[in-house]
């Protein structure tokens, strides 16, 4: 391909809304354009980065026996709301109302219209296991779209949906799966880190996440100092700190005037205490249950482990729902007095650490001290949970090891769904006894952009991107350094000698300086580049260089071909 006939819109400058490396360069190396916040346009080059990554990850799933298909981005309300994730995912879901006033779904994900297909197509444990994929455009109302194509409303993710008659089925396509995830990613050129992760809304018993460690990831890894155990931060579990000793006696509790003091951290400094020394209490709901979970001050509720431990979906409750439960303004929530008022109590471990503690009233501008977890407000019985369901922290251990942190960029995780979704939308099948049975399924996503993103945050320098050979828009960019008849006759010899080869050339054939060519070279990020110059040409030679190496070598022209298609398999196979 010619330089002069593609649409390669570099430009010098940092977009002064681009947070991050990967969104930056993206922009300023011609591979996408932004229309509105959260959505993009790929150009060119932008798109054929991502139409290698989605072929790498259509031969690897095809190689596992996944079958290609493609389901709708529109679907219907109705099959959302029988499974209840219209209410789990909220507002982050794009919906509209069409013509005829019915209520429709932009996909987040397939689930639901998957699951709906096989309740119409499955009917007999032969035609299992069965894994199905697509690859295709999803839709999510993000709130605050962030980082480029790392958090847009528009992307693109591989799906794959397995159905199976059962759980020794679906963890052998689980294995299968989580091997071609790995074969995947490497192809791709990534480095990635395996943890165990939570489903959140996806449901199901079990599910992991491939992640690759980048400082400007959103996602925490949390590993064990050994590297024994890592999970992300929504999973990570912590031992249970030393409990306070029981039987002491304690003073009364005592009601003292806070006005206007709601955060742990005016509390803190307007009482003269340490966090340590509060118990947070937030209200939550789920239905028309309410959850009151209660954690130390210094530490943060984990809504995943909340909602694990309450068992059904959760979400903050509203400013009303919690003055009509506690009788006061928001900010002033405890537990003492309120238990009766409640459908279920979660304590974290780390309120046992209290001996006596500080909490609201329940009365709008006012908090109690003294406040003995066990004496005050019960601990163990019914509708109560205690457990671990706070974020870990840097001092944390787990299993006696201490826990350390990474930060991380999300691009695949693989789930075991269980009968969450066929028991709601009736796939069921015949057994080989003839009884009649749930399908049981597993889940499988990867995020294609964030494939390209995470590539370029974790291989940039300064002159722009740095490419995995595998995913970058061209192999091998021939620079011209001059117009004179020689070098043009050189550069237009070799470029044609190396696509004969198959080799996937960029020819730079503008009427550019030499300086201004090698700039957009290194910033589109070409993993291979031979340069044509006077010097070298008189010598009988052209120069290449790797992009991410220094170094520059003289091969004569009769040997350039031979020299890159070394170059290329070398590169190739640390990619495997």
């Amino acid at each position: 391909m010619r330089y002069s006939k593609t649409l390669i819109p570099t430009v010098k400058e940092v977009p002064a809304d681009a947070e991050i490396p990967s969104h930056q360069l993206m922009l300023r190396a011609g591979l996408m354009r932004k229309v509105a916040s959260g959505t993009y346009t790929y150009l060119p080059i932008g798109w054929r980065i991502l139409m290698k990554i989605m072929n790498i990850v259509r031969s690897e799933m095809n190689k596992s026996g996944a079958q290609e298909m493609l389901m709708p981005s529109v679907q219907p309300m109705e099959l959302w709301q029988q499974t209840g994730r219209n209410v789990d995912y909220g507002p982050t879901m794009a919906h509209f109302t069409d013509r005829h006033g019915r209520e429709n779904v932009l996909a987040p994900t397939a689930e639901e219209v998957v699951t709906s297909i096989a309740a119409g197509e499955i009917n007999s444990y032969k035609q299992m296991p069965m894994n199905l994929y697509q690859i295709s455009f999803k839709f999510r109302d993000e709130f605050r779209p962030r980082f480029g194509v790392l958090r847009s409303r528009e992307f693109i993710m591989k799906d794959a949906y397995s159905f199976h008659a059962d759980e020794k089925s679906l963890d052998e396509t689980y294995k299968v799966m989580y091997e071609t995830y790995k074969k995947i990613f490497s192809r791709c050129g990534l480095k990635y880190a395996i943890v165990e992760a939570e489903s959140g809304e996806m449901g199901g018993s079990g599910s992991h996440q491939f992640t690759i460690p980048c400082e400007s990831g959103e996602d925490v890894i949390v590993q064990t100092e050994d590297g024994a155990y890592a999970a992300n931060i929504e999973k990570a579990p912590v031992d249970a700190l030393p409990a306070a000793a029981q039987g002491k006696v304690y003073k009364s509790i005592e009601e003292v005037h806070t006005p206007n003091q709601k955060t742990i951290g005016e509390v803190c400094e307007f009482l003269k205490t340490d966090a340590k020394s509060l118990i947070k209490s937030l209200v939550y709901k789920s239905g028309t249950d309410i959850i009151l979970a209660l954690v130390r001050g210094d530490f943060e509720i984990n809504p995943e482990k909340l909602r694990s431990a309450v068992g059904k979906s959760i979400e903050l409750a509203d400013e009303n729902t919690i003055r009509t439960l506690t009788g006061a303004e928001v900010g002033f929530a405890g537990p003492v007095g309120l238990t009766q008022k409640i459908n279920k109590l979660v304590i974290d471990h780390s309120v046992l650490t209290i001996e006596a503690g500080i909490t609201g009233a329940n009365k709008t501008d006012y908090h109690i001290k003294n406040v003995v977890p066990g004496r005050d407000f019960p601990i163990e019985g019914k509708n109560i949970v205690v457990g671990d369901v706070r974020n870990a922290v840097e001092s944390d251990t787990y299993q006696g090891k201490k826990l350390v942190f990474k930060r991380g960029i999300e691009v695949g995780q693989v789930f075991k769904l269980g009968t969450k979704y066929s028991g709601k939308l009736g796939a069921k099948f015949l057994d080989k006894d003839g009884t009649e049975k749930l399908c049981i399924m597993g889940c499988y996503g990867i995020g294609i952009n964030r494939i390209a993103a995470s590539a370029i945050e974790t291989m940039y320098d300064k002159d722009g991107i740095v490419w995995p050979i595998n995913i970058a828009p061209f192999e091998v960019i021939i620079v011209p350094a001059g117009n004179s008849e020689q070098i043009i006759a050189a550069s237009e010899s070799i470029y044609k000698e190396l696509t004969d080869a198959g080799v996937e050339v960029l020819l730079d054939d503008r009427d550019e300086r030499g300086g201004v060519k090698f700039k957009d070279a290194d910033l589109i990020g070409i993993p291979i580049r031979i340069t044509v110059g006077a010097k070298s040409l008189a010598e009988g030679n052209a120069e290449i260089k790797v992009r991410r190496e220094s170094e520059v070598t003289k091969v004569s022209l009769a040997e350039i071909k031979a020299n890159i298609l070394r170059i290329i398999d070398k590169l190739k196979n640390e990619s495997v």
